[in-house]
Parts: C-alpha cells; structure tokens; sequence
C-alpha cells in the first residue's frame, strides 16, 4: 500500500502544530554508532533526560526527531524489551519526537478513537492513545505513546477526532513510562489482535514482518 498516494500533503495537520524542519528540530540518533550514549546512565531518568534535552539546547532546537527502524542502544535500560529468547527487542518501530513535556499534540487527519489505555511500568508506553482512520477504502492506525494521563480522562471508544482537533500531550516522567518527554509517534496497517497498546520495538528476526505492518510515519510528520 502507497501511504503517499493515500495522503497528499496538503491534507495533513502539523502534529506538533508547527511544521518541524531544520530550523527547529534536531536529528538524533540513539543507534548504537553514537557513543556519546556510553557516557549517558540509560537507566536513571534524569541523567537520560538532562543529555537529551541539553542537544537540543546546544543546537538551539525545540524538538529532537529520529527512530523509524533504528537498531537502538537504549532499550537495555528495561526489562520490557527482553523477549526471554536468544534475541532482545532494540529495533524503533515508530517515531520519536522529544519536546518538554506538556507539549500539545494535533491530530493530523480526521479519525476516530480505535483504544486507549496506561501502559503502565518503567520502559513502557505510560498513557497511549491509538487512533483508526479510513484512507480511500485502506483502514490505517496511528499510535500515540508517552502522553499524560490527564489525556485519557474523557476518551471514549469511537469518538471522532478531527484533523487539527487537539489530541493528546507529551507526558511527564515517571507517569510517561519514566522517560526523558517525547513522542512514539507509529503506523500501523494491523492491530494484530492488540488493543491499547502495540509493540514500538521488535526483535531482529521480526524485522521484516513489522516492516511490512508499520509504514514510515514522517510523511504524516512532514520532515
């Protein structure tokens, strides 16, 4: 399925209400070829938290952008992404976008709420909000993850959310899954049976079937 075709630009609300571009976002790369990271203590918050943001702050940037199918070097800070096999968790299947926490995020097409629940736990998604959309016949499913849990209060199942209706916002730690404030920002064709929640990361042997389930999701970001 060709997201592009179903898409036009045009018809896509800035999900942070601004568009992001080089002017005011940062790349950032958590792979594990940046060994800045090895002097980062992954596992406490704040030490995670203070290197993300003081980035963005040395480049002058309001928001950090990466992550779509990046082998990452920072999920060995929870037990969440151990998969009690021979293999471990560590490939991004979404987006992430790091702002402070508090940060209004948009709905950028019209959809409707497919779930929604507190993911609770230290790694996890804390708060989450899954959207379903009707594309030209194709039903595709966009996933909201470290939100507040303020964000849930009043949610119901089925309710419309229009393009540019005020959806959700990035969460605070502990309470967004204790990490530095951002995003999960992910696509999905399928559900595969989940509800309230769907995996962010796999393992390597699962690769190519979430790639074929997660469409890259910067054409709903636009940058």
């Amino acid at each position: 399925m060709d997201l592009k075709k179903l898409l036009p630009k045009e018809e896509i609300f800035p999900l942070m209400g601004i568009q992001l571009d080089e002017s005011n976002t940062l790349r950032m790369d958590f792979s594990p070829s940046n060994l800045a990271l090895e002097t980062v203590d992954l596992r406490n918050t704040d030490d995670f938290n203070t290197y993300v943001f003081d980035m963005l702050k040395l480049k002058g940037k309001t928001y950090g952008i990466g992550g779509y199918f990046e082998h990452r070097a920072i999920y060995s800070r929870s037990a969440v992404f151990e998969t009690g096999l021979k293999d471990f968790r560590d490939i991004h299947l979404g987006v992430d976008i790091w702002a402070e926490a508090g940060h209004a995020v948009y709905a950028p097409i019209d959809g409707v709420v497919h779930s929604f629940q507190d993911n609770a736990g230290f790694g996890n998604y804390g708060p989450t909000i899954i959207l379903e959309h009707h594309l030209s016949g194709q039903t595709l499913f966009s996933l909201y993850g470290h939100l507040a849990r303020t964000d849930l209060k009043g949610l119901e199942i089925g309710q419309r959310i229009k393009k540019g209706e005020l959806l959700c916002h990035l969460g605070p730690y502990p309470e967004n899954g204790d990490w530095p404030p951002h995003l999960h920002f992910q696509l999905m064709w399928d559900m595969l049976g989940n509800t309230g929640d769907f995996p962010g990361v796999c393992s390597h042997r699962d690769r190519e079937k979430f790639q074929q389930v997660c469409p890259n999701p910067h054409i709903l970001i636009g940058f």
